[in-house]
């Protein structure tokens, strides 16, 4: 019996025929996009598009909103390797999406003597190469912002960060070297990988704080700067991007996500008498009085940490020793014997944040005093 094909029609097996591979840079570029990818990164882009270069396999990757913007990142990508490498781009092969087929892409290649190749409508593994970079480099993506909860937006940091791996990483289409040695002919340094999204602590340069600001602030490593030889890390405070390489690593821990940053902003900075008394947040002048003569009454009681309680034996009285001078005892107050050990053990600790030190009394005068040196240095500097 007859069968008619429109039935029973399926699509052929593609089998790899052809062992043939570029024998220079650039002989054929491998191209393709991926997207959209949802949500938007942090830079609002929505598409990725990859090069290959066909010998070396090395990678270039850049980022889209549009499809459409294809054509005018080819251009770029061209001039920058033409110039890198001293040689031209002789075959191109992609897919027969629009922003590939366009007319004016189609002529810029034909203007530049540049060969195309288009593969068969819906037949990716044509384009087997740039398929397979995308699924590596997609692989990696997910992995890393599952592994560390990252935020998603995060996904062209971790598409970066993928790239520069896997160009710094050996593969079998390229005997005995990477990517980037094939390509540049220099062999590439890993001493400077971390872990992706582990907790950074960025140093702040002199100019930038005074005497008693932190030396450093907290970010996220995303990655490796193409402009500089530093790392990309992303400000928690300002949720902005830092370029620093000065720069140390917890790479055993990830930052919490859900974790809220607060920043603290003292008037420090400005200077005059006649705000000495307000710089810092302290509460009304009610309380401070409170403070004071609770502070006043129990420094006077000092004399009394350490006697026994009362006793039937009649003996000699006995003396604190002179070291507990400097601690502030509970005498006075409705405290079990342990809970004055306690609390002598408390307030002899110094304090953890500012919000604890500015309560003190004694250490405000330490800040004012501080203050007033810098105004003279500043004084006589001028």
């Amino acid at each position: 019996m007859y069968r008619l094909p429109s039935g029973e029609a399926t699509s052929n097996t593609i089998t790899k025929t052809s062992s043939w591979m570029a024998c220079k840079r650039l002989q054929l570029v491998h191209a393709d996009i991926y997207g959209p990818i949802k949500p938007d990164s942090n830079s609002k882009k929505r598409y990725l598009i990859s090069f290959i270069d066909d010998f070396s396999r090395k990678i270039w990757i850049y980022f889209l909103c549009e499809k459409s913007e294809a054509f005018g990142v080819f251009k770029i990508f061209k001039q920058h390797v033409e110039k890198e490498s001293g040689d031209f781009i002789k075959c191109l092969r992609t897919d027969r999406g629009g922003e590939f087929t366009s007319l004016e892409f189609n002529n810029f290649c034909r203007e530049n003597g540049i060969k195309r190749q288009l593969t068969t409508a819906y037949t990716t593994p044509q384009n087997g190469v740039a398929e397979r970079n995308d699924r590596a480099i997609m692989n990696m993506v997910r992995s890393m912002l599952s592994e560390k909860e990252v935020p998603k937006v995060f996904w062209q940091e971790a598409v970066n960060w993928s790239v520069h791996v896997l160009n710094r990483s050996p593969t079998m289409a390229v005997k005995d070297v990477t990517p980037e040695e094939a390509w540049s002919s220099v062999k590439p340094t890993i001493g400077y990988f971390r872990v992706f999204e582990c907790v950074a602590h960025v140093h702040i340069p002199d100019k930038k704080r005074i005497k008693l600001d932190d030396k450093s602030f907290q970010c996220v490593l995303l990655g490796v700067s193409e402009e500089s030889k530093a790392y990309r890390l992303y400000d928690l405070a300002s949720k902005g991007i830092v370029v620093s390489r000065d720069v140390v690593f917890e790479e055993n821990l990830s930052w919490n996500w859900g974790r809220k940053i607060e920043v603290v902003k003292l008037d420090v900075l400005e200077w005059g008498d006649e705000n000495e008394q307000n710089e810092f947040d302290i509460g009304n002048e009610e309380e401070n009085g409170e403070h004071d003569e609770e502070d006043g009454a129990t420094l006077s009681s000092s004399e009394s940490l350490g006697q026994s309680p009362p006793s039937s034996n009649k003996g000699r009285s006995r003396r604190p020793p002179v070291w507990m001078e400097d601690y502030i005892t509970g005498e006075g107050l409705d405290l079990f014997e342990e809970d004055v050990d306690n609390f002598v053990m408390f307030v002899a600790a110094n304090p953890i944040t500012f919000q604890e030190a500015v309560k003190s009394i004694k250490w405000r005068e330490a800040m004012n005093l501080e203050i007033k040196s810098i105004e003279k240095k500043m004084r006589h500097g001028s």
